[in-house]
């Protein structure tokens, strides 16, 4: 029995769900945020089956042996998107034998992808996914390059390794210059040529080329997102410019500076990645942050994601959304930032709750965008989750002493 116990426990450091077959399962009486056309539904019922949302209404039935949960009129969204993250790449930030999401080779190596090095186990994932986090997209900090490598999307279910389409993520700016002759000029000159090699038949073993075979074929998609890391509004433009010029499915991330171009990055078509909270000059091609940054590119029409970057706390971002409503960015469209638009953005399977959709789903027991607010129940493909992490077990070990002995004393 000591042996099963211990297992368990570390099972749950690793960060692992259950792996039982999804059972049938009614959440009745719920505020249902959809993130579809259908809005917000009050009252609501939705049946899951297989891993699946079945239906969606009022005074659903089903039969005897199915799992029911009474909401009570608390909140029902889809599981969260953390943003562009390191998660599952970096354990201690200081400790360099549990980082992997750094390239540091002074050449071109868009090749780089660094869903090799996801770690499911990782103690992080539990922490940000009982706090109603259960989708990121891994982003690599190359030194050394403006290409930064590749990450893809991934659930945080402690089991899945990432999946779908690789994004491709380069660094513009300031904080490129020095990756490319100390000129952010250098840094087109550069990419026309990295992208020229892609495409043309001349000698791809010469002294002179930037990339690798496999790096030219990283390269070769154009339907894949490219992320380009820029803040300033005159850099936004360039980068449109390069986004159009080479037909690429272009993203904007950074983007301090956004507010001041959102017409160009409507007529683009274009979506940015902005952190809602940044109101301060990081750099000087930040000066005209400001807080109302994703409000003003909402009502242009630009599509909007938030990402607060980093591993170890993602699960912020619904804070940093509720900022961004309090400084005039509808309560739906910030919501809509950490769901639905980013599953789009980069195609993988979540975002919404309508009928067929998978079962990634979280019950808060208040407002989701609140500070105060928490996650009561969170579901993955149908299954409820454990709400223990490593922090949960260490708190509750260390919270009061039991019996009469000092707690030095006592077996955990």
């Amino acid at each position: 029995m000591r042996n099963f116990i211990i297992s368990l426990i570390f099972l749950i450091l690793l960060g692992a769900t259950t792996t039982l077959q999804a059972q049938d399962l009614l959440i009745k009486n719920a505020r249902i945020h959809t993130l579809s056309s259908a809005g917000i539904l009050e009252a609501s019922d939705l049946l899951i089956r297989n891993g699946k949302l079945s239906k969606i209404g009022k005074q659903l039935q089903a039969g005897n042996d199915t799992e029911t949960i009474d909401a009570k009129g608390r909140n029902v969204t889809p599981g969260l998107f953390g943003g562009l993250s390191t998660i599952g790449l970096n354990e201690i930030s200081l400790e360099d034998s549990t980082v992997d999401q750094s390239l540091d080779f002074k050449q071109m190596r868009p090749e780089f992808n660094v869903n090799y090095a996801y770690n499911p186990a990782s103690s992080l994932i539990a922490i940000n996914r009982i706090e109603g986090i259960l989708y990121a997209v891994l982003s690599p900090l190359t030194k050394g390059s403006i290409f930064e490598g590749q990450g893809s999307p991934v659930v945080l279910d402690g089991r899945s390794f990432p999946q779908g389409v690789n994004a491709s993520f380069i660094s513009l700016g300031s904080a490129g210059k020095g990756d490319s002759g100390g000129s952010r000029a250098a840094q087109y000159m550069l990419l026309e040529q990295a992208f020229s090699e892609v495409t043309s038949g001349g000698d791809q073993n010469g002294p002179f080329q930037l990339l690798t075979q496999a790096g030219r074929l990283a390269l070769k998609s154009r339907n894949n997102p490219y992320v380009f890391n820029v803040n300033r509004a005159s850099d936004i433009l360039r980068a449109l410019e390069f986004i159009k010029a080479n037909s690429l499915n272009g993203v904007i991330s950074g983007a301090a500076e956004a507010w001041m171009v959102a017409a160009q990055l409507k007529a683009a078509g274009v979506p940015v990645i902005i952190d809602p909270l940044a109101n301060l000059p990081a750099s000087f091609d930040s000066l005209g942050s400001r807080l109302e940054n994703a409000a003003i590119l909402n009502a242009a029409g630009v599509a909007v994601i938030f990402s607060a970057g980093g591993a170890h706390n993602i699960r912020k971002i619904r804070q940093a959304a509720g900022n961004a409503v309090a400084n005039g960015m509808p309560y739906a469209a910030a919501m809509a930032a950490i769901t639905a638009v980013p599953a789009q953005v980069f195609a993988y399977a979540g975002g919404k709750l309508e009928t067929g959709a998978v079962a990634n789903l979280v019950i808060w027991d208040g407002d989701p965008l609140e500070v105060s607010s928490a996650a009561d129940v969170v579901i993955i493909k149908g299954v409820t989750t454990p709400m223990v992490s490593r922090q949960s077990l260490l708190r509750d070990r260390y919270l009061s002493p039991k019996g009469d002995m000092p707690r030095a004393y006592q077996k955990p």
